[in-house]
């Protein structure tokens, strides 16, 4: 009776000590609907087809808030998935939070002429 209350209790802790969904990091302008429904936590198969269809119809993502113009994609579904977002290139972080900076050009270093020797 003790042993059973012990696994009862441990497998209680390791249960909340686990978060219930683990997203799996995807790139939302490349995914189909099936790697998307997989991937994201909240997000069914019939969710990440209206994903898609977006995508066709719209062009790509530019950043992870414009999922919120998908019918039955909110705030809260962004969030609990932020990290999961992925909009170009394997491991590159979605970041709804800052924009795009662009890259400046190097400056190059200008020496002066010298006197040409006549």
């Amino acid at each position: 009776m003790m042993l059973k209350k012990l696994v009862a209790m441990a497998g209680l802790t390791l249960a909340l000590a686990l978060p219930a969904f683990a997203a799996t990091p995807v790139n939302v302008n490349t995914a189909d609907a099936e790697t998307l429904a997989k991937s994201l936590d909240g997000i069914g198969l019939s969710k990440a087809k209206a994903i898609v269809a977006y995508r066709e119809e719209h062009g790509p993502f530019k950043n992870v808030d414009d999922l919120t113009q998908v019918k039955g994609i909110g705030a809260a579904t962004l969030q609990r998935n932020h990290d999961a977002i992925l909009l170009s290139g394997e491991g590159a972080k979605a970041d709804a939070d800052e924009p795009a900076k662009p890259k400046r050009a190097k400056k190059t270093k200008q020496t002066k002429a010298e006197p040409a020797d006549d």
